[in-house]
C-alpha cells in the first residue's frame, strides 16, 4: 500500500518516492524490479516444460531403436531433424545403431614350426681335459678364434669317478677329450679291475668326442710298488689303445730320471712339470693322436 511522500511494492514490500507507474498492465503496485523476475519465472517454467517433452520423445525413440521389438519395424540408421522453428529448440534423434559387420576369423600358421620344435644341436665345443689331481695346473693354449679348452680337476678321483663326471655332461659335444687316469686306481692293487675301469671310461668319454686320448701316468716316487704299477699300467694302456683306436700320451719317458718335474711328495708335478705335461697334451692334439 502507497503511503504519503511514499509508494510501497506489493510483492517485494521495497519503497520508493517515485509512484508506480499505474497503466493497465501494472495496476497491482508492483515495482519493475518485481515485473523481471515474474517475467524470468514464467520464461523457466516454459523451459522447463519443453525439456520433459524432450526428455519423452527421447525416450520413445530409444524403444522404437530396441531390437525386436513386436509391430515395429526397423528403420535405417539416419538422423531425424525435425524442422526448425523459430525461437523452440532444435530436436535429434538416432533411431537405430549402425550395423554391426562381424568379419569371419582369420587363421594363422606358421610353416617353419617344425623347425623350431625340433630339439637344437648342442654346438661343439673345444677340448675337454679331466683327470685327477695330476692335471691341476694344466693350461692349454687355443689358437685365436678356437674354442676354449676345459680342464676339469678331480683330486683323489678313480676311473669310476671320471665316469660318473662324464654321464654329467652326456648332452654336450667336445673336439676331443683327454683323460689322465691311473695313480690313484692302483692303490686297490687289482690290476684286472682297473683295466675293466679304464676301458669303462674310455667307451663313456666317446660318447661326448670321437676322439678320444688317454694321458698316461707320470712315475711316481712313493715305493717300488708304487712305481712297478705304475710302470706295468702304462704298458698295458699304450697297447690296449693302440689295439682299440684311442690316442695315447707317453708321459712316462718324459718324466723318468727328472726328479725336478715332480714335487717333494713324489706324486704330482712342479710347475715345470705341469708346463711339460701340458705341453705334451698341446702336442697330441695338433697330431694324429694315433701316432702318438
Amino acid at each position: 500500500m502507497a503511503t504519503a511522500g511514499f509508494f510501497s511494492c506489493s510483492e517485494c514490500g521495497m519503497f520508493s518516492l517515485d509512484p508506480f507507474s499505474t497503466d493497465s498492465h501494472n495496476d497491482s503496485g508492483v515495482c519493475s524490479k518485481c515485473k523481471l523476475v515474474n517475467c524470468l519465472v514464467e520464461k523457466v517454467d516454459k523451459l522447463e516444460l519443453r525439456i520433459r517433452g524432450l526428455i519423452r520423445d527421447r525416450q520413445q525413440g530409444s524403444l522404437l531403436a530396441a531390437p525386436g521389438t513386436p509391430g515395429r519395424a526397423s528403420t535405417p540408421s539416419t538422423l531425424a531433424l525435425e524442422p526448425p522453428q523459430q525461437g523452440e529448440w532444435v530436436t535429434s534423434r538416432r533411431h537405430t545403431s549402425p550395423p554391426v559387420h562381424h568379419a569371419p576369423p582369420v587363421h594363422v600358421s606358421n610353416r617353419f614350426a617344425p623347425l623350431s620344435e625340433a630339439p637344437a644341436e648342442e654346438p661343439v665345443k673345444g677340448t675337454l681335459v679331466i683327470g685327477d689331481s695330476i692335471v691341476r695346473h694344466v693350461k692349454l693354449a687355443t689358437p685365436l678364434g678356437a674354442p676354449a679348452a676345459r680342464v676339469i680337476c678331480l683330486p683323489g678321483a678313480r676311473a669310476p669317478d671320471i665316469s660318473g663326471n662324464l654321464r654329467l655332461l652326456a648332452n654336450r659335444r667336445y673336439s676331443r677329450v683327454v683323460i689322465h687316469v691311473g695313480a690313484n686306481d692302483i692303490r686297490l692293487r687289482q690290476s684286472e679291475v682297473t683295466k675293466a675301469n679304464i676301458n669303462e671310461v674310455v667307451k663313456q668319454a666317446q660318447t661326448l668326442s670321437e676322439e678320444v686320448i688317454c694321458s698316461g701316468p707320470i712315475p711316481m716316487r712313493r715305493g717300488d710298488e708304487a712305481y712297478s704299477r705304475l710302470s706295468s699300467l702304462n704298458r698295458w694302456m699304450s697297447k690296449w689303445c693302440t689295439d682299440n683306436h684311442v690316442g695315447f700320451i707317453d708321459n712316462w719317458l718324459m718324466f723318468e730320471g727328472k726328479p725336478g718335474l715332480l714335487g717333494r711328495d713324489g706324486v704330482h708335478p712342479t710347475r715345470d712339470g705341469a708346463a711339460l705335461l701340458s705341453c705334451s697334451i698341446a702336442h697330441s692334439l695338433l697330431v694324429n693322436p694315433m701316432n702318438i
